[in-house]
């Protein structure tokens, strides 16, 4: 069978997820409401972005398996026996049975010829990201032929943390900027009116792979990767309040 080779060069992805979209306002009290239109106008509004970058802590990986026949029903059957090898092999690996869901399945007629070709796969989420290579190694050895993108991000526990850590450089970043704008304009900085949270984005590292002509080797190369830390990033407009410097 032939192995399959991930090269070390990797694709960025970034998967935007809207984690309050609308962030809650910090709104004056009533006396500042009822305050003349000249003071409301002593507005300064600014937008940050800030940025903070951590190891991948989990990974997913995509494994198939591909079969063909005279007839559908004998494609099918492949397709079964086929998986049981590699079910019984991420088990061995202790992957969870949550953290291995069915992918596509598909039997079809040959586009040129008179028999079936039909493909199943699994998505694999692995949390040991040190194992990703061997995960792949060992569904290769159980009958996987087809081993798609390797996408390395962060549980969801620690995208929580890092995007509070994001919010806080871009809210840190806002402060500053304006901070900078109020000195140049020769005014003081009384307090923040309003504070609109924006897009939170987490970045996942992509691995594809790429078959290799089949190598005399007796034992070939295992499987590594040097993923790189993924981003989180996040944005926000602050409304500061001023007034005449004393």
């Amino acid at each position: 069978m032939d192995r399959r080779q991930f090269l070390a060069a990797s694709s960025v992805g970034v998967a935007a997820a809207m984690a309050g979209c609308t962030g809650s306002a910090l709104s004056s009290d009533e006396n500042d409401q009822a305050a003349s239109s000249d003071t409301t106008e002593n507005e300064i509004s600014v937008s940050a972005d800030g940025e903070v970058e951590a190891e991948p802590d989990r990974a997913t990986v995509s494994v198939g398996i591909e079969a063909s026949g005279d007839t559908a029903d004998e494609v099918r059957d492949e397709l079964a026996s086929r998986s049981d090898p590699l079910r019984e092999t991420f088990d061995d690996l202790g992957i969870a049975d949550e953290n291995v869901e069915e992918g596509r399945y598909r039997v079809h007629p040959e586009r040129d010829g008179d028999g079936f070709e039909g493909s199943r796969s699994f998505h694999l989420t692995v949390d040991d990201v040190e194992q990703v290579g061997v995960v792949i190694d060992e569904s290769i050895d159980a009958g996987a032929d087809d081993i798609g993108r390797v996408n390395f991000g962060l549980r969801e526990e620690t995208r929580e943390g890092l995007r509070n850590d994001a919010l806080d450089e871009a809210l840190a970043n806002a402060d500053s900027e304006a901070e900078h704008i109020a000195t140049n304009r020769g005014v003081e900085i009384t307090g923040t009116n309003s504070v609109t949270t924006n897009d939170v984005s987490y970045g996942t590292t992509r691995y594809a792979a790429d078959e290799v002509a089949e190598t005399d080797d007796v034992a070939p190369p295992e499987t590594e990767f040097d993923a790189g830390p993924v981003s989180v990033s996040a944005s926000v407009t602050v409304t500061y309040g001023f007034e005449d410097a004393a």
